[in-house]
């Protein structure tokens, strides 16, 4: 009980300062209506949270956009904590925040800041699963986890490319693989730089759609010349490694039995009932 209530007094605090950054929005250019004054204006700030899908990503990112004219280093910073609050606690929503890396700060700066992000937070996962999560990781998924302990023995000696193997394809979600890793002994050097790399692809997919899809105003836009050759390195960019991964995966490897999920033959069987 002692690590549950230390991890949710980190998740407590984490979250109040979260909330805090994100409602204390920093004075910016304000666009009103010419009839807007005083205490009408207050009521105009827009109120930041969580992308669910494209609409409310479009909007969350003209609203950056806005405030990143004057107010580059809050909205840098608000980006950084919200990414790293949703690696660090293993919550879904990754690929929204890419896209939304791409739409604010351009294909580079996005697809630099999400790979440092996802990695750093990654990490931060991993730590607190090492110091408050094992035993719960073990008794909630037993039968995955020894599943993957089973695969990592059996790779041991290509342990680095196992995980990237991993990464590149859905075999187990990445925050079950960030929460699982400390338990199966994984050396938190191995498990850094497999992210990192791992997760290039990915990233950079999210975050150039995020790029394009700032950047169309009509269905003209999409069949560009500009928009059409970017589409095909996103796509390149997604098949090439991956099939390399594959590859070697087919010599070097022993992955059978993982499912898309990262259940086995048995685990399989029960759900098909």
């Amino acid at each position: 009980m002692r690590s549950l209530a230390g991890l949710a007094a980190i998740v407590a605090a984490a979250s109040v300062y979260l909330y805090v950054l994100s409602t204390h929005l920093p004075p910016g250019p304000k666009q009103l209506p010419p009839d807007t004054e005083g205490a009408d204006a207050q009521e105009l700030d827009f109120r930041l949270k969580f992308p669910s899908d494209l609409e409310s990503l479009r909007e969350l990112a003209d609203t950056l956009k806005f405030y990143k004219r004057e107010n580059y280093g809050y909205v840098l910073l608000l980006f950084c904590s919200a990414y790293l609050y949703k690696q660090s606690f293993a919550i879904p929503g990754s690929s929204f925040l890419n896209m939304l890396a791409g739409a604010i700060f351009g294909p580079w700066e996005g697809l630099l800041l999400a790979c440092l992000l996802a990695t750093s937070g990654s990490t931060f996962c991993f730590l607190l699963s090492s110091v408050f999560g094992k035993q719960y990781v073990v008794h909630l998924f037993p039968e995955k986890v020894a599943l993957l302990q089973r695969k990592v023995e059996e790779n041991r000696s290509s342990l680095f490319f196992l995980l990237l193997f991993l990464r590149f394809f859905p075999m187990t979600p990445n925050w079950f693989l960030n929460i699982t890793c400390p338990v199966l002994n994984i050396p938190i050097s191995i498990f850094f730089f497999s992210v990192l790399i791992g997760l290039i692809p990915y990233n950079f997919i999210c975050v150039r759609t995020g790029s394009i899809l700032s950047q169309i105003s009509s269905l003209d836009d999409i069949f560009s010349w500009g928009t059409l050759a970017q589409l095909l390195a996103i796509a390149l960019v997604a098949l090439v490694p991956g099939a390399m991964i594959k590859h070697y995966s087919k010599t070097h490897l022993k992955v059978d039995g993982l499912d898309s999920n990262g259940a086995g033959p048995g685990e399989i069987d029960r759900k098909r009932r």
